[in-house]
């Protein structure tokens, strides 16, 4: 009895790590989306101090 409860409950957790990262991957396309304007100028300034910076080297 015992040994098919631990099997049951083994069986079922293995789709929690499929929910889990799906809605770990929402939360991130979803701050993507809200912060985008602020990532696009973020890495467009550290491009920008890369390519002024190379020509120092």
């Amino acid at each position: 009895m015992l040994k098919k409860e631990v099997k049951r409950f083994w069986v079922e957790e293995e789709g929690s790590g499929t929910v889990e990262t799906i809605l770990i991957l929402v939360v991130l396309i979803g701050l993507v989306i809200i912060f985008k304007k602020e990532l696009v100028s973020l890495v467009n300034t550290i491009f920008s101090r890369i390519t002024k910076d190379a020509g120092s080297i």
